[in-house]
């Protein structure tokens, strides 16, 4: 089964963002940066997944 479009960036995106709010301790642009990055690739990838419904298939 393959994942559906826009699943992928979503779930990286959501990785991104909490790496990105970690790193607000040492660094508050660069975590607020990648912290954004990744709530762009949320958005994009959401996108994708409300643009692109699941196909349904008969077996």
């Amino acid at each position: 089964m393959l994942p559906r479009e826009g699943l992928i960036p979503t779930v990286l995106g959501t990785a991104v963002t909490v790496a990105g709010l970690a790193m607000r301790g040492a660094n508050p642009v660069l975590g607020w940066g990648v912290a954004g990055f990744g709530l762009a690739h949320i958005l994009l990838g959401s996108i994708d997944l409300l643009e692109h419904p699941p196909e349904h298939r008969e077996f």
